[in-house]
């Protein structure tokens, strides 16, 4: 395993996209072709319904380990233009649809989305789905941190139709926490888990991290067994991803107090093996669920699917993102937002939506995409019916598997591959060999690394 280390560790995209935000051609992006492409296609992404992202900046203090695109402040003033803006820029999309909207899901991101006090998170909401169609299927959830979200938040979103809510862990250890500045006891997130089940959320998710500084094998052993205490539906087990050159917060730390890859891998290794022990069941790559979880069974049927916001049991034709820096995905194209809440308040109140750049899907875009998404979701694919230019394609690639395969990282098929359990921890390399635009000595200041 430590030779595959040293092979492997190289700068990797986490692949919730294809193509991935830094390979996207912004230069031919054109913003009202996209609007053509998301008018034309709208009636039939429509019948499935539309999931809705909504990015909330806004929070208190930084979480120096953070990757998000955040705002950091203490004034709550800013809550009230905030959603203003974005129930306008809600209604500035709108006339692009071709019909009443049918909405499937909303996820609540940020920031920190229970920086709003709940009344403003409700009237948000209330808002997104005035004159729209809900759903019987819909599920909302929001992401939440323990030592601000209230009783109130949760009732009232529980109420509105929130189901799930996922909660900002990241590690227990308290030299952990202060180093990142991330600070909530077990009772901050014990309460919240009380108070969610009692109110009739049907799934809660910890997020976790390994690779944060001075974390140690027995520091995150420890954090994963206070967390199986409380036994949420799904963990997210990310890896850290140290790219301070693109995130000044991270300099909060040295180099030196992070575990190095083989230390990092091994953190990883012991808190699956916990969860695996504990009754969890590993999805995609870094996700772990209960059996009875709806995204357990999702992974199991072969209908997981993986997006912005990570892998989700529902694939919808159409995500709209809403607010500062979101990001939509109508399936050929891809459109973000203006990153500055200044400028993207201001595009709204011109009437503008705040488009700033994207990327057109071409053919290849989207197979490539697919092949993708089955390697991170479904742990095997398929070009045995594809078209002419796709198994050329994909057939291409070959020679550039045959390592992988001698390393016992896949098993190569007439048309097709699977991951072996060894090479599930190496799915984003796996994933780059497909990957028309990865070029590894172009990477290093892109990506974090893999491992």
């Amino acid at each position: 395993m430590n030779n595959l280390i040293e092979k492997y560790n190289v700068p990797v995209p986490r692949y919730t996209s294809y193509p991935t935000v830094p390979n996207w051609d912004n230069e031919k992006f054109d913003k009202e072709s996209y609007l053509i492409r998301l008018e034309s296609g709208f009636s039939t992404a429509n019948r499935e319904g539309l999931s809705i992202y909504i990015h909330l900046p806004y929070c208190e203090s930084l979480c120096t380990y953070c990757g998000c695109n955040t705002r950091i402040t203490v004034n709550h003033k800013v809550e009230k233009p905030y959603i203003d803006a974005v129930l306008r820029e809600w209604e500035l999309v709108k006339m692009h649809f071709t019909g009443k909207p049918k909405i499937r899901e909303i996820h609540l991101g940020g920031g920190t989305p229970t920086f709003f006090s709940a009344d403003h998170l409700i009237r948000l909401i209330d808002g997104i789905t005035k004159d729209s169609h809900v759903a019987d299927e819909a599920s909302f959830s929001f992401e939440a941190h323990p030592a601000n979200t209230t009783y109130e938040h949760l009732e009232k979103l529980r109420r509105a139709g929130f189901d799930r809510l996922s909660l900002g862990i990241q590690d227990f250890d308290l030299k952990v926490q202060k180093a990142i500045n991330r600070r909530q006891t077990t009772a901050d997130v014990q309460r919240v888990v009380t108070e969610a089940r009692e109110l009739g959320y049907r799934s809660i998710n910890f997020d976790l991290i390994y690779g944060l500084p001075f974390q140690t094998p027995e520091t995150t052993a420890k954090t994963v067994e206070e967390v199986l205490q409380m036994r949420p539906d799904r963990i997210a087990y990310y890896s850290y991803a140290h790219v301070p050159w693109m995130r000044p917060g991270q300099r909060a730390y040295s180099e030196s107090d992070l575990p190095g890859p083989k230390l990092k891998l091994e953190l990883f290794m012991g808190g699956r093996e916990q969860l695996l022990e504990g009754g969890y069941r590993a999805i995609g790559f870094d996700h772990f669920a209960l059996p009875e979880d709806q995204l357990y069974k999702a992974f199991s049927d072969g209908r997981m699917h993986r997006n912005f916001m990570g892998f989700s049991e529902l694939k919808t034709p159409y995500q709209i993102g809403l607010g500062v820096s979101s990001i939509s995905d109508i399936g050929n194209g891809f459109a973000q937002n203006a990153k500055a809440v200044e400028p993207y308040i201001e595009k709204v109140n011109r009437n503008e939506i705040p488009i700033v750049k994207g990327h057109l899907h071409t053919d290849s875009d989207s197979y490539i995409r697919k092949h993708i998404l089955n390697l991170t979701c479904r742990l095997n694919t398929s070009w045995a019916y594809g078209s002419s230019e796709e198994q050329v394609y994909m057939r291409s690639r070959i020679r550039q598997l045959k390592p992988l395969e001698a390393d016992g990282l896949v098993q190569l098929k007439l048309d097709g591959l699977v991951v072996t359990e060894m090479g599930q921890h190496f799915i984003r390399q796996i994933c780059a060999v497909f990957d028309r635009d990865y070029i590894p000595a172009q990477t290093s200041k892109r990506y974090a690394q893999g491992i």
